[in-house]
């Protein structure tokens, strides 16, 4: 089972959608467990401040050290990864989604202010990771997205274990056109080579959609999709 722990100053906000659909059945199946610790009940200050001004000057507020620190030491053991949402962080996409999602214990920081002290990123080990080139109010909104990519490739979460397999991502290829009922919609109509039953021609066929959408819209995948596929030949 993973178990994931969050560290926020808005603990209000949990489980929010983490308990509805695959999660929260995911959860009562015993696949995973959220835990949310408030950092702000480790403030030792009489009005339960967790922040101050950074040194050397400049804008906004810092997380202080010793107080996180102390949320962190109290919740987490020796081993157990930490993660800061970070807009500095290095990129997360769907391979760092597959391997931390093989990991027992997550422990996500929800960011505020300016940032965190840089000394407790150092002393306690802390992995950094962004979800693009972008700025967000807070963590929480990331760590939705964060622990949404994980535990949705946790074994039994999805009814469909090969449905996984053909997502955008995968081998570097963004996913092909989907249709569903009914055949005819305003005029359009779906590809007729998927009313054919030709399996090996259905696949084909996306598989060629995938190229098609990944070359004009993520030519960054593109180039990685290539570079693996002449690695074969």
């Amino acid at each position: 089972m993973l178990e994931v722990k969050i560290f926020t100053l808005y603990p209000d906000l949990f489980p929010g959608p983490l308990d509805t659909g695959i999660f929260k059945k995911a959860q009562k199946s015993k696949i995973w467990n959220l835990k949310v610790i408030n950092i702000r009940d480790y403030s030792e200050d009489k009005h339960g401040a967790v922040d101050d001004t950074p040194f050397g000057g400049g804008n906004g507020m810092l997380l202080r050290p010793d107080v996180l620190a102390s949320a962190l030491d109290d919740n987490t053991k020796k081993g157990e990864r930490i993660i800061y949402l970070s807009p500095r962080g290095k990129k997360f996409d769907q391979n760092t989604a597959k391997s931390l999602s093989k990991e027992k214990n997550l422990n996500l920081i929800c960011g505020h202010f300016e940032g965190v002290d840089q000394r407790v990123l150092e002393t306690r080990n802390i992995e950094e990771y962004s979800l693009g080139d972008f700025v967000l109010s807070g963590g929480e909104p990331a760590s939705f997205v964060f622990v949404d990519a994980l535990v949705r490739l946790l074994p039994g979460v999805l009814g469909n274990k090969d449905s996984i397999k053909e997502e955008s991502f995968e081998n570097h290829l963004l996913e092909y056109p989907q249709y569903t009922k009914p055949r005819e919609w305003e005029g359009k109509s779906p590809p007729e080579v998927l009313f054919s039953g030709d399996h090996a021609k259905i696949k084909g066929w996306r598989l060629s959609q995938s190229e098609a959408i990944t070359r004009r819209q993520r030519p960054d995948l593109w180039k990685k999709y290539l570079e693996k596929k002449n690695e074969k030949h």
